[in-house]
């Protein structure tokens, strides 16, 4: 009788031992591949079983989330979706998510361990700690300017500290809202095929997806670049310009769009966009130096991030001299997005220092305690300051003087440059209207705020365009939010 018994209790020890190795081999070296299983819904289960963190702008969550009552129980919502989804993109049940819900999802979802007080515990438990929150470096006000100013227009805004790289203001429309996107249902499913088909791009990204030839604003680089290599050094002295002219080794002729611009002097050219001084400019100034001024303000960098990815901006500084010479004005295969261009206008305002552009500002956990914060970005000098000096002047005599008064903002010193971009085949497309500029308040020891604006179904009025009529005005609006509103730290 003990010896049956001493057999059974073996063959127990057997079957534990069995089970537990079948357990351990089960939940070590299986889950990987059963946690990815689509026919596994316990993830998703526990993903939304609680609600999502906020996005915050201005202290103020423009994000949500419900209690749908259902086995994915929380969908996200949004407030004032359309202004923010180039910001915020979207959560969504069914289609993942995009942009700051992309970057910052394992805060946004509790999944982030630097969340848990005690993340072993967490590991242990398999517990999950709540969402945490994006404080934004959003302006609320300068965003709304931004989004109200573009209104139905299909266009741009970018508005950038310059003396930080805080973003102020992020908008692109058309727009979207994200709210549609949030669940799995399918409501959800038709959203997403006509958001996709819809020949606008609702959900192109324009501010930082979408590049543009930057047609005469790219003339504040070749200025840039001029100076710096002391290819002119006065501002007022004549530059040997012809007008017409000849692109060199080719039969094509420039012309200008204003008149006074032969022999013109850097001040005029720059104040009217006299595109035969600057296309001769960048050929003298010549391809590796125009190349690097380029590179300096951000062109050609494909490792921008403000968290989610930024579209390089191209410059290419051709060899060919005449290709050269319009790339030097924003034509031929010159491409920036608006933020580059934002950038462009703040290295200017900022003594030819440029700072990288981030939209984060910090991380908390849903009590309010910061886990992590954005820190001081660093200083690239893309120019000398004098160069950046002697390109205030520049700018402001645009405003005060030149194709730019629809900027002017009663107070403030304002500079800005216009920008008429030709484009479609044999550059037969409405043309874009880009304007850069940026406003240093009375009081103020630095300029508040760089902006960038682009409107491509711009009004068919050339005149229009060139003088600032349809992209300054949104600028200046921006540039006032910004001015009225408190500084921030």
């Amino acid at each position: 009788m003990t010896r049956h018994i001493r057999h059974a209790a073996a063959f127990c020890v057997l079957l534990l031992v069995a089970l537990l190795v079948n357990t351990a081999w089960l939940q070590v070296l299986q889950a990987p591949s059963y946690g990815v299983n689509p026919a596994n819904r316990r993830p998703s289960i526990v993903r939304y079983e609680q609600p999502r963190g906020e996005i915050l702008v201005g202290g103020r969550p423009v994000t949500g989330s419900k209690d749908t009552g259902e086995q994915l129980r929380y969908e996200r919502t949004y407030t004032q979706g359309p202004m923010y989804a180039p910001v915020t993109g979207f959560a969504s049940q069914r289609y993942g998510t995009t942009l700051l819900e992309h970057t910052e999802d394992g805060v946004l979802s509790g999944t982030d361990p630097l969340l848990a007080g005690f993340p072993l515990w967490n590991d242990f438990t398999r517990g999950q700690s709540p969402g945490g929150n994006v404080v934004t470096t959003l302006n609320p006000a300068a965003q709304l300017a931004a989004f109200h100013g573009l209104g139905k227009r299909k266009g741009a805004v970018v508005a950038v500290e310059p003396t930080t790289g805080r973003i102020l203001a992020l908008v692109s429309t058309p727009s979207y809202d994200p709210a549609e996107l949030s669940g799995n249902g399918p409501a959800v499913a038709a959203a997403w095929a006509r958001l996709n088909g819809d020949p606008e791009r609702p959900m192109l990204n324009r501010a930082v997806r979408q590049t543009y030839p930057p047609g005469s604003t790219f003339k504040v680089v070749t200025a840039a670049a001029a100076l710096d290599a002391g290819v002119v050094q006065d501002l007022d002295a004549p530059t040997d310009s012809p007008d017409p002219y000849r692109l060199p080794g080719s039969t094509a002729w420039l012309v200008n769009e204003g008149e006074g611009c032969e022999d013109a002097s850097l001040r005029f050219a720059f104040e009217w966009s006299c595109n035969t001084v600057f296309a001769k400019l960048g050929v003298d100034v010549g391809a590796s130096a125009m190349r690097a001024t380029a590179q300096g303000f951000g062109f050609n960098d494909s490792s921008l991030e403000i968290p989610f990815s930024v579209v390089p901006s191209r410059f290419d500084a051709p060899e060919d001299r005449a290709q050269r010479a319009l790339s030097s004005i924003g034509q031929f295969n010159t491409r920036a997005t608006p933020l580059q261009m934002a950038m462009v206008a703040a290295a200017v305002a900022n003594g030819g220092q440029v700072r990288s552009p981030y939209l984060v500002e910090r991380t908390t956990r849903s009590g309010g305690d910061m886990v992590s914060a954005a820190g001081s970005r660093p200083a690239r000098q893309v120019m000398r300051p004098t160069t950046a000096a002697r390109l205030r002047e520049l700018m402001t005599d645009v405003v005060e003087e030149g194709t730019g008064r629809n900027a002017a903002v009663p107070g403030a010193t304002v500079g800005g440059k216009t920008g008429t971009a030709q484009h479609g085949v044999g550059n037969r497309g409405t043309p874009y209207a880009w304007f850069i500029s940026w406003a240093q308040g009375e009081q103020d020891m630095d300029a508040r705020v760089a902006v960038a604006v682009v409107v491509e179904d711009a009004s068919a009025r050339r005149g229009d365009i060139s003088g600032g009529g349809t992209a300054a005005p949104i600028a200046k609006a921006v540039m006032e939010a910004v001015l009225h509103s408190p500084r921030t730290g």
